[in-house]
């Protein structure tokens, strides 16, 4: 008996849905149906020991970003506040900045209190050194040192004049000459000496000479003294200055040993290096210039990394492109007279500087397909620390000398989100994956579709209407929704999951809806936009079965032939499917056994294809000669079939038009036949049968429906069934019929007929059944056989 139309759509009754419209409703969280996945989700948030990171899995279009967001704003406030970061010069060792770890909102505060303080010490030291203080202190040390060089050169120009010598000052440097009587002799008075006397004068001034060089080797070493003195005092100076400045800032900052550590580094060195404040002393005194010159002090500056004093809860940071510098941040370069220059403050956090303290999102995917990122993600996670690495330095690419900033302690949850290949095929190749993200969260793609569940459903689309500012739907609108819903998912007794889907869906019924200026969604505008949908991707269908109907492709849906049948077929185009027949044939003769496939042969039947023939064979083998040699040699083909022919679906067909071919049994053509088949001949349920079904109606309707035409499918899809109103339509006024089958003989009897045939007790068939016309025809195969094989015999004799 055919199906009832009852039985072949399942409805939502308006009736049964206790609102008006979804404003009445109270709201859902995005996470509906997902407990499972919630609890998982709760686990590996909760538990904080290592390795506890989340892989999220699900298909495309679950809605996995916002569902996880939305769940990760509610746990936020559990975990404690996170930290500021920033990096600060290592005096010590320039090239490996330190980190700061600084409470919520600290960071900003201490970068502006250190660009004031470079501030306040360029108007303060300059002005210092302008006071009468250190001039008089200054001109002391000068005095000294003058005084200093005056008395050594006074004493030795005495000690000479006690020798008779004068030490003259000349331009060059100082000279010595003879004196005689207090006066300076001529060159010819001193040649007039005796030898003695000029011998005795050249001793003394050979002797003052030594002296007075020796005195002037000592002049180099007053004035480093002097300089000493100079930097001592400007040192001292200096720190009187600068020490209530500094006095402040480590008041301030006296909880914090790092910091007060920094300011006391910061402030020795600026008392080391105080000449540099003097510089340009007239630009200080503009607040302009003042500012401007902040930025010559790059050493002293503060390079916030991260800052959380936005909000000041568990950051939930997401990471669109996660390749290895997104994600662990890198360091910048400046180019500075043809060269590239860097220092602390060009480096730039990444995501996972950011998330430190809270969670990061990644989709897997991209992470495994951006070079170095999954390696680098990996390396972070084990050591629990972000090491700023670029792709040069892993590579080797470049030798120019660059930053080692000291990496940032890790305190992070990350959470993939991917699809299950994904998951398993981590699973399996990488060792590192199992360690690190130990907790699975499974998302369910639907839930049954009970009363309960279907109340639910509609408060979660009440609850994505109202996030998304659509007009509210009316109880015909939802129950529509939730019917498509079910058809979507190919199962009347499911709900999909799907949010994307789910919310195109609204959104593409809310532009009908204000097309037709109507205040709520109704079901014509929900109608509208299903019939939109599928009108913008229905092209190809629509040339496939004008084909059909112009006789291009060879389909007959009326008659009766051998060896001929309608299977079907599915065709799947992204998120679009359809369904066509397709006309299957076979040839059978006398042979040994052998089905040839003849789409394996020519290498487009698929594995799965290439399975069910093989069952199918071993079904015929079992059932007709299971004592004996099977002798029939057959083919099976889909004809004008120019792809690949992938599935099952076709065995209960295949297995019938054999069976036609071996035993000269014509089979209608107004039936179209799918369901899979095992080696017991009971028909197993197949996927698409909602476009199967409907694909061989288009056709029967296009060529006028006579009333014998319908569709024979696995029993076990029934409860699959969600067809379109006009299949019903014509089920109802008994233009069309859908059967559903268990077993291979009720599809035999469907398609021919002709009863199956059972055995009797004389372990025989009834001879006008299929299985007795196609058990006598095997017989008669085999006494052919026999025949060829005696006469085989005899000729062989002969020649002997």
């Amino acid at each position: 008996m055919p199906l009832p139309a009852d039985s072949l759509y399942r409805h939502c009754d308006p009736a049964n849905l206790p609102f008006g419209d979804t404003t009445e409703l109270e709201h859902l969280d995005n996470y509906y149906g997902q407990d499972r996945a919630l609890d998982a989700l709760r686990f590996g948030l909760g538990i904080r020991h290592e390795g506890y990171n989340i892989y999220v899995l699900g298909s495309s279009g679950m809605g996995k970003h916002e569902m996880l967001q939305d769940f990760l704003h509610q746990q936020t406030f559990d975990r404690p506040k996170p930290s500021d970061w920033c990096y600060v010069n290592n005096f010590s060792a320039p090239h490996q900045p330190k980190v700061l770890r600084l409470p919520c909102g600290l960071a900003q505060q201490l970068r502006k209190d250190m660009e004031q303080c470079i501030e306040d010490l360029l108007v303060t030291i300059p002005g210092v050194f302008q006071s009468a203080e250190y001039k008089a202190r200054l001109n002391d040390i000068s005095d000294a040192f003058n005084d200093q060089e005056r008395q050594a050169f006074s004493e030795l120009k005495e000690k000479a004049k006690a020798r008779n010598i004068s030490m003259l000052e000349t331009p060059s440097g100082y000279t010595l000459a003879p004196l005689v009587n207090d006066k300076i002799i001529t060159s010819e008075e001193f040649e007039a000496l005796s030898d003695d006397e000029k011998t005795a004068i050249e001793q003394k001034i050979n002797e003052l000479k030594e002296e007075l060089k020796g005195l002037v080797q000592k002049m180099p070493m007053w004035v480093k003294a002097s300089r000493e003195q100079f930097k001592k005092l400007n040192q001292s100076i200096v720190q009187n200055a600068v020490g209530q400045i500094f006095r402040e800032l480590q008041n301030c900052y006296a909880d914090y040993p790092d910091v007060v550590e920094f300011l006391a580094l910061v402030k020795q060195d600026v008392i080391e290096n105080v000449d540099a404040f003097r510089e340009e002393e007239e630009r200080s005194s503009v607040p302009e210039n003042l500012k401007n010159r902040v930025h010559e002090f790059p050493m002293y500056r503060v390079n916030v990394l991260v800052d959380n004093g936005g909000a000041c809860t568990a950051p939930i940071v997401y990471e669109n492109n996660p390749s290895l510098s997104n994600l662990l941040g890198r360091v910048e370069h400046e180019a500075q007279y043809g060269t590239l220059t860097t220092d602390f403050t060009l480096i730039k956090g990444g995501a996972l500087h950011r998330a430190n303290g809270g969670y990061l999102l990644l989709d897997a995917i991209k992470v495994l397909t951006n070079p170095f990122a999954w390696d680098a993600l990996k390396r972070a996670l084990q050591s629990r620390e972000a090491r700023i690495e670029s792709i040069d330095q892993l590579l080797s690419l470049v030798s120019t000398k660059s930053l080692e900033p000291e990496p940032v302690p890790l305190d992070i949850k990350v959470i993939l989100l991917g699809d299950r290949t994904v998951y398993y095929l981590l699973q399996a190749y990488d060792p590192d994956f199992n360690l690190l993200f130990k907790v699975p969260a499974d998302l369910s793609e639907e839930l049954p579709r009970t009363d309960a569940n279907t109340l639910g459903y509609a408060r979660l689309i009440a609850s994505l209407q109202h996030r998304k500012g659509i007009r509210p739907l009316d109880q015909s609108a939802v129950a529509r929704v939730i019917e498509q819903g079910s058809r979507l998912l190919e199962d009347a007794q499911k709900l999909p999951l799907h949010l994307n889907l789910l919310t195109d869906l609204l959104c593409e019924s809310d532009y009908f809806a204000g097309q037709a200026n109507a205040e709520q969604i109704g079901i014509v505008h929900v109608q509208a936009a299903i019939e939109a949908a599928s009108r913008r991707m229905d092209q190809f269908r629509e040339r496939v079965h004008e084909s059909i109907l112009r006789e291009i492709q060879l389909v007959d849906t009326r008659g009766e032939y051998v060896a001929q049948i309608n299977g079907l077929s599915v065709y799947q185009l992204g998120e679009y499917a359809f369904g066509r027949p397709t006309r299957i044939t076979a040839q059978a003769r006398l042979g040994h056994g052998k089905v040839l496939d003849i789409e394996r042969e020519v290498k487009l039947g698929g594995n799965i294809h290439s399975k069910a023939v093989l069952i199918l064979s071993a079904f015929i083998a079992n059932r007709y000669a299971r004592d004996r040699p099977l002798p029939v040699s057959a083919s099976l083909v889909f004809e004008q079939s120019y792809g690949g022919i992938e599935g099952d679906s076709a065995s209960v067909a295949e297995i019938t038009v054999l069976l036609s071919a071996i035993a000269d049994i014509p089979i209608r053509q107004s039936l179209a036949v799918t369901g899979s088949i095992n080696q017991h001949g009971q028909v197993q349920a197949i996927g698409g049968i909602n476009q199967k079904i409907e694909g061989f109606y288009d056709i029967c309707d296009a060529r006028g429906l006579t009333g014998d035409q319908g569709v024979v499918m696995p029993a076990a899809n029934t409860q699959h069934l969600m067809l379109e109103e006009r299949v019903i339509n014509a089920v109802k006024r008994g233009a069309f019929h859908i059967y559903a089958i268990s077993t291979i003989d009720e599809a035999l009897t469907l398609l021919t007929g002709l009863p199956a045939g059972e055995l009797n007790e004389q372990d025989e068939y009834p001879a006008d059944s299929v299985n007795g016309k196609v058990m006598a025809k095997i017989e008669a195969w085999i006494q052919v056989a026999r025949k060829f094989s005696v006469d085989n015999t005899r000729g062989d004799d002969r020649a002997d």
